[in-house]
């Protein structure tokens, strides 16, 4: 099963079930599989702390992800992730930091994260656009 909320991408996190990257992506094939009155329900509780990178990435999630589908932003994502004292680079490579540094996504940055600007992309979620268009699934 999939997690169904940032909540309980954070509970799976730190009961071991799951590792970070993994949850995370995880999650994103459940936001982007249901319907709009139900997606505000999968970001809008606060997250356990699983450590601060974790913590802040996970509220720029909800903010980004918020922002994009036109839902409110979870007054909770407002005051997490900004306390980190050096930027954090997906990637771990030295020449990815020029490339992030351009494409990352508002919330990231905001938060001294730097991801590309597909990050957050799943093929559930062009599955979910084309639906919403009428296009056949591919």
């Amino acid at each position: 099963m999939r997690p169904k909320s940032l909540l309980e991408v954070s509970e799976r996190v730190l009961s071991s079930e799951m590792e970070f990257g993994p949850a995370v992506r995880e999650f994103l094939d459940t936001f982007y599989g249901t319907n709009h009155e139900e997606k505000f329900r999968t970001v809008a509780e606060i997250p356990r702390s699983v450590g601060m990178i974790e913590d802040a990435y996970l509220a720029a999630v909800a903010e980004h992800l918020s922002l994009e589908y036109r839902l409110p932003v979870p007054e909770w994502s407002e005051s997490i992730g900004f306390d980190l004292e050096r930027p954090w680079f997906a990637g771990g490579l030295e020449s990815l930091k020029p490339i992030l540094l351009v494409e990352s996504l508002l919330a990231f940055r905001r938060r001294m994260l730097f991801v590309s600007a597909n990050a957050l992309d799943r093929a559930s979620m062009h599955a979910s656009v084309n639906a919403m268009k009428g296009l056949p699934r591919l």
